[in-house]
């Protein structure tokens, strides 16, 4: 469900560091910072590809019983974004919120899935 960067921009980039001079730096604090940010990047994409096509098959389904549309996210989620831009959706309907907060849950389990308060969140699903 990463939409920006999407997981080809982030993995593009990866592959640019890794391919840069920073990468054969050892000991230069710069280059460890560098590896650092370049190792959780890694893991966001390992947690993308599999987290990512559950969460997105889920919203699929809540947008499709939402909107009473079939299609895919982003045709669906540019749906339901319109609808809520023009007022044919309440932005507070408890389905909507419902959709919403589902969207974000998962989302922080793949971006910061050390989140304090993840796992309240999802017990509360």
């Amino acid at each position: 469900m990463i939409t920006h960067p999407t997981a080809a921009e982030l993995a593009e980039a990866l592959d640019a560091v890794e391919a840069g001079p920073e990468a054969t730096l050892a000991g230069d604090a710069r280059a460890a910072f560098i590896a650092r940010v370049a190792d959780n990047a890694r893991a966001t994409l390992e947690r993308e590809a599999a987290l990512g096509p559950s969460a997105e098959a889920a919203a699929v389904t809540r947008l499709s019983a939402l909107l009473g549309l079939e299609g895919d996210f982003k045709t669906l989620n540019a749906e339901l974004c319109a609808r809520l831009g023009d007022g044919r959706l309440a932005p507070l309907d408890p389905v909507v919120l419902a959709h919403l907060r589902a969207c974000v849950i998962d989302q922080i389990a793949i971006d910061q899935p050390g989140y304090s308060g993840l796992a309240a969140l999802e017990a509360a699903r």
